[in-house]
């Protein structure tokens, strides 16, 4: 029984950005880089972010299987999901969970991660 290949994006010595096994690319959580603006600036650039990575797989948002969102504080729900709103694609919105987490550093307002079929 021969295994099927594991591609690895962005392998660091921690975590890789993304796999691809089986026709379904699995996203580590990603992060923004600018932190010095709001909510839905941050989950902008996370979803851009997502946005690139799905493309180098050979993917898109309109493919995605599933989407955990993890927001630092409550409060910033209604600005992340206008971000969202505005980003996801018509008809394809995938199943999605919401959890407010102690992010890793504390200028993270959003953490998303996502797995989409190939």
């Amino acid at each position: 029984m021969s295994k099927q290949a594991i591609e690895r994006f962005d392998v660091g010595a921690r975590m890789s950005e993304m796999a691809v096994h089986n026709g379904v690319a699995y996203l580590a959580g990603q992060v923004p880089e600018d932190t010095t603006v709001g909510i839905e600036g941050q989950t902008a650039q996370v979803l851009a972010a997502i946005d690139k990575l799905l493309a180098r797989a050979g993917t898109d948002k309109s493919r995605i299987l599933r989407a955990e969102i993890f927001l630092a504080d409550r409060a910033d729900f209604a600005g992340m999901n206008t971000a969202w709103e505005a980003w996801v694609s018509a008809g394809h919105t995938p199943p999605r969970a919401t959890v407010i987490a102690g992010l890793a550093r504390p200028e993270w307002k959003v953490e998303i991660l996502v797995t989409a079929a190939v």
